[in-house]
């Protein structure tokens, strides 16, 4: 029976003859070939990627090295290529991806015969004297060496290798996927934290344009009550106005903070990294046209999103883990073959001459084993290896459900967000008239101080609900291509189209 016939069949004759050939190439190259040969003999590492970020940067960062400060200011595309790199979920799941590939290269090894090599040497020396007698006592000095090579090749085995290495490799698809889903993950994270510091930015400085327009206001009530022509308690409550406003900009001011810390912390800084970030772009003008019905779109991630292909993988490992389990229960048969040598050096008794010894040893042959009764474990390890298999099955059911649930969910928010941003700036528009119309009315005596303060305060509510919409439908357009397993740097460069070709959405 030759030794091939139990690889896989995707153990092609130029693998096979590569695993004949390592010998002779380690023992005829030279030395530093024969190390890059020996560091990774499968190529196995040839599936992990250079960096954390996988294939995900430009040409300018892909290598994960960013030297010197962030850029001043801070783009969306640098903050992000900064945490695909830095952030300690993507260096996890990327030693996870070459963990899973040197177990692939386990799988292939164990197609290749195993060599086994003792050695032992002993010496003695014993002297036995008896008092008064000298004539009785005796001195022996011995040494013995002993050498030992034993080769083990396992010829068949009824497909046990080929299911491990089976799951071996559906495993590292598993890694690959989760890897890409760890990807999209942080990349949304990362964006999410660069709006929300955008909009704690954009707050601040509302802020403290509300908080003039109140000063200015408070100083008018002022003037109008030292002239004799305000009242008290108009300018006490212009007076209030501006205290709050004054409130509500040193408010602003630590969340303005927090949020800048949250972001370098999601990027992998220290959260009191200096950060200077862009102004909000205003990208209505950009507002995509929906080209494909929401049903679409979830049988679109249902067959690309990363959680489905890591689960599709996870459920085939375990369909080969079954077979490797049963697979194991049944006989193999392996070349075995060993060589011994030793030898044995004595000096008689009194030094009366000397004796020497030497034996070698030399076996081949072929083994034959056959597990005739295990107490039903076999059985029961079996039934274990199906349930888990049922187990995979049911989480790949679960991971279709969520992910068509956040396609839909992330659908519909992206098209409330649209409707939301209209509004707010129709509604920052007629609050800015509002509050101009009542700063001239008071001004000339005709309104009155509270006409003027709430439209003060309504001119100020709206521009928050505006840098909220804002934030939420940036947000938003990228929670949609995560949902939908393609957010790449793509999606945040050039025109500001966020959603590309692929999403059908323009």
């Amino acid at each position: 029976m030759n030794a091939m016939n139990s690889l896989p069949h995707t153990f092609g004759w130029s693998k096979a003859r590569a695993l004949v050939l390592i010998p002779a190439i380690v023992i005829t190259s030279i030395p530093g070939y024969a190390y890059d040969l020996l560091s990774d003999p499968f190529n196995v590492m040839e599936e992990v990627p250079a960096t954390p970020a996988k294939n995900t940067l430009s040409s300018i960062g892909n290598t994960c090295q960013f030297n010197g400060p962030s850029p001043s200011p801070l783009t969306l595309v640098d903050a992000v290529e900064r945490a695909l790199c830095n952030n300690p979920q993507t260096r996890q799941v990327w030693a996870h991806v070459k963990a899973q590939s040197a177990a692939v290269g386990t799988g292939w090894s164990a197609y290749l015969p195993t060599l086994h090599g003792t050695g032992r040497f002993n010496y003695m020396d014993r002297r036995s004297d008896f008092p008064g007698h000298p004539e009785y006592a005796t001195h022996v000095n011995s040494s013995n060496t002993a050498l030992a090579l034993n080769l083990n090749w396992v010829l068949y085995d009824f497909g046990l290798r080929a299911a491990n290495l089976e799951s071996a490799r559906q495993l590292l698809n598993a890694a690959n996927a989760t890897h890409d889903d760890t990807l999209q993950t942080v990349f949304l994270d990362t964006a999410k934290a660069f709006y929300e510091a955008q909009s704690a930015q954009a707050l601040l400085v509302a802020n403290k344009e509300a908080e003039q327009a109140a000063e200015k206001s408070f100083k008018a009530a002022d003037a109008k009550y030292v002239a004799g022509v305000g009242a008290l308690a108009d300018k006490l409550q212009a007076e209030t106005s501006y205290a709050q406003a004054t409130l509500k900009r040193v408010q602003s001011e630590g969340e303005q903070q927090n949020a800048i810390g949250s972001l370098a912390s999601v990027m992998g800084l220290r959260p009191n990294a200096a950060i200077q970030l862009t102004g909000i772009i205003d990208e209505t003008d950009a507002e995509p046209l929906f080209q494909q019905v929401v049903d679409d779109l979830i049988e679109q991630a249902v067959h690309n999103h990363p959680k489905i292909l890591a689960a599709q993988a996870q459920l085939e490992a375990a369909r080969a883990q079954i077979d490797s389990t049963s697979a194991a229960g049944l006989p193999s048969l392996a070349l075995v073959a060993s060589y011994d040598h030793s030898g044995a050096s004595a000096t008689p008794i009194n030094n009366q001459g000397s004796s020497k010894q030497s034996i070698d040893n030399q076996e081949i042959g072929l083994q034959v084993s056959i597990p005739l009764f295990e107490g039903f474990g076999r059985h029961y390890k079996v039934r274990e290896a199906e349930a888990q298999a049922e187990n995979k099955q049911a989480e790949l059911a679960n991971a279709e459900q969520q992910v068509s649930l956040e396609v839909w969910k992330s659908y519909k928010a992206l098209r409330t967000g649209m409707e939301n941003l209209k509004t707010t700036k129709t509604l920052v528009l007629s609050a800015k008239q509002s509050f101009d119309v009542a700063q001239g009315r008071y001004k000339f005596g005709v309104g009155n101080i509270i006409e003027l303060l709430k439209a003060q305060s309504d001119l100020s509510s709206a521009e928050q609900q505006r840098l909220l919409a804002a934030a939420n439908w940036q947000t938003s357009r990228l929670r949609l291509a995560t949902s939908l397993g393609q957010l790449s740097l793509d999606n945040i460069r050039g025109d500001g189209n966020l959603l590309g070709m692929e999403t059908g959405i323009r």
